[in-house]
C-alpha cells in the first residue's frame, strides 16, 4: 500500500517544476555554485552572486538532480577566483564542480519510489554552514522524512590543525576532509578500500569523520555514511540556506 501511495503521489506531481529558494545568511556576499548530475544541466548556468541576507529562487524540472555550494572570499574585481569552492575562475560554473573543502547540499528529485532524496555532505570538507529543508513536504514520516537536513555548527572554529585551510587574510576559511589532507586510498575510500565493507572510518588510523559527525550528526561525514545522512520527502519547494 505504501508503494502505491508513493506512485500515485509521483504521478500527481509529475511534469511540474520544483523551486529552490537559496538564501545567504553569511555577513558578506557568497557566490553560489550549482552542478547538475550526469545528464542534468546546471541551474542558472552554475552560479551567481548572492549578497548578504538575501535570497533567490530558481526553478528546476522535477526530475533534476545535483548539488549546491557556497563559494567564499571571491575576487569579483580581479580574476574571479574564490578561496573556497572555486570552480575555475568564473562566476557561472557551467558544469564545473567546486574545489574542496566545501559544504554541499545535494538532492535527487523524484528518484526511486517517486521520492526526493536530499542530504548535506561534508565528504569534501566544510567551508560554511548549510541546510536544506522541504516546504510543505509530504509522503514520508520518521526522523529522516521531510525534515530539515543541516550542518549548523561552524566547524572552522575548531578544525584540527592537520585539516585547516587558511585564506589569504590568515584566517581558517575551511576544514579539509581526510582524503584531501592526506590523499591515501583508505581515507579516500578507493582501491582496496572502495567498498562499504572495506572503508569504515572506525578502522582508520584516525577516525577523522567522527570529528565532523559529532558536530553535524545529520550530515555525511565520509563516502559510506548513508545510514544516518539521507533524507527523503516529496515537495515542490526546497529552501537552501548558507550560513
Amino acid at each position: 500500500m505504501f508503494a502505491k501511495v508513493l506512485l500515485l503521489a509521483a504521478l500527481f506531481v509529475g511534469g511540474q517544476s520544483v523551486r529552490f529558494i537559496i538564501r545567504n545568511n553569511e555577513i558578506g556576499p557568497i557566490w553560489v555554485g550549482i552542478l547538475g548530475n550526469a545528464g542534468k544541466a546546471p541551474l542558472a548556468n552554475g552560479g551567481f552572486v548572492l549578497e548578504a541576507y538575501t535570497e533567490r529562487a530558481l526553478d528546476a524540472a522535477d526530475d533534476w538532480a545535483g548539488r549546491f555550494w557556497a563559494r567564499t572570499w571571491c575576487n569579483m574585481q580581479g580574476n574571479n577566483f574564490c578561496e573556497t569552492g572555486d570552480c575555475g575562475f568564473r562566476l557561472e560554473c557551467a558544469g564545473n564542480g567546486g574545489a574542496p573543502p566545501v559544504s554541499l547540499a545535494e538532492i535527487t528529485l523524484r528518484g526511486w519510489g517517486g521520492l526526493d532524496y536530499y542530504d548535506i555532505s561534508l565528504v569534501d570538507g566544510f567551508n560554511v554552514k548549510v541546510s536544506m529543508e522541504p516546504v510543505d513536504g509530504w509522503g514520508v514520516d520518521g526522523y529522516y522524512g521531510c525534515r530539515r537536513a543541516a550542518c549548523d555548527y561552524y566547524i572552522n572554529d575548531d578544525c584540527p590543525q592537520e585539516l585547516r585551510l587558511y585564506g589569504s587574510a590568515g584566517y581558517v576559511i575551511g576544514c579539509k576532509s581526510a582524503c584531501l589532507a592526506f590523499d591515501t586510498d583508505q581515507y579516500c575510500c578507493r582501491g582496496d578500500y572502495g567498498l562499504p565493507e572495506t572503508c569504515r572510518s572506525s578502522d582508520w588510523p584516525v577516525n577523522w569523520p567522527a570529528f565532523f559527525k559529532e558536530r553535524c550528526p545529520d550530515a555525511y561525514s565520509y563516502a559510506y555514511d548513508d545510514h544516518s545522512s539521507t533524507f527523503t520527502c516529496i515537495s515542490n519547494t526546497y529552501r537552501i540556506t548558507f550560513g
